[in-house]
């Protein structure tokens, strides 16, 4: 009896020194922000997380915070998590990976509106209703909202927040031109092409042109993730594993029907896309 009872606390110590040495993964991500993440497990940064994971041989865990001001301080400076999906690949205070993806802002109108071919200089957008995205509850401009406020276009422009309580807050500007509320929505392709694939009214999705304006301003981003800058093995292991799985990464979003760009050299621009 002495014996066994020996040979069952060994078996238990070696069983808890082996999950004791277990690799975790702690995901940094908006828990109500589809395309990209949400609780459920649904986005897209979720399936690429859940594959990365995977290949890390790591149990893959989340830390959930909302988007906006202090992201960054809060998640991956306070040491809460070990990853950000989703970053553009100039973002300060982080340890870039390499960009698995590149996309950009799009125009979306109604597949029945005469509104193909357009571009920011276009006249037409003179005697349309625009809707752009504001970034956080301070209304922060995106790109598109800079550069139509550059040509004198906001008498008829509204603002759509990103984030919010209520269901997939991103899919507010896209509803408003799927309802005739705003003529043209000029959005981050990743969340336009998702949720205008699943409108029960057919839109149009096309690149915000010119992609650099005034030779400054970019409309498409590359996107990496983002480690602290005290991993740098972790930011190794991770740049491998995205060029090793980026034919299954590309498939991912696809499916979301992320509108991609060729993989380019940088953008200069270190804001939020």
């Amino acid at each position: 009896m002495k014996t066994k009872r020996v040979l069952a606390l060994l078996v238990l110590a070696l069983f808890g020194s082996h999950a004791a040495a277990a690799r975790s993964l702690t995901v940094c991500a908006d828990p109500n922000n589809l395309p990209f993440s949400n609780r459920a497990g649904a986005g897209f940064e979720n399936r690429i997380a859940e594959l990365l994971a995977r290949d890390l041989h790591a149990k893959l865990n989340y830390f959930w915070w909302q988007q906006g001001r202090g992201f960054v301080r809060k998640t991956l400076g306070a040491a809460r998590c070990d990853l950000w999906p989703g970053v553009p690949s100039g973002l300060e205070h982080v340890a870039p990976t390499r960009p698995y993806y590149r996309s950009t802002y799009v125009f979306v109108t109604r597949a029945d509106k005469k509104l193909g071919g357009l571009s920011l200089d276009d006249p037409r957008l003179r005697s349309l209703s625009l809707g752009v995205q504001l970034v956080g509850n301070d209304g922060v401009n995106t790109p598109p909202a800079h550069a139509i406020s550059r040509r004198g276009l906001i008498q008829n422009v509204r603002g759509y927040l990103l984030n919010g309580a209520g269901p997939n807050p991103p899919a507010a500007i896209i509803e408003a031109v799927a309802h005739g509320d705003i003529d043209v929505g000029l959005a981050w392709g990743p969340l336009a092409g998702y949720f205008a694939s699943r409108s029960k009214v057919a839109l149009r999705v096309q690149p915000v042109t010119p992609a650099i304006d005034a030779g400054m301003l970019p409309m498409t981003y590359e996107i990496a993730m983002g480690v602290r800058r005290d991993e740098p093995q972790l930011q190794q292991q991770i740049d491998a594993l995205l060029e090793r799985e980026r034919p299954r990464i590309e498939a991912i979003l696809r499916h979301y029907h992320v509108p991609l760009v060729s993989l380019g050299p940088a953008t200069a621009w270190a804001g939020h896309p």
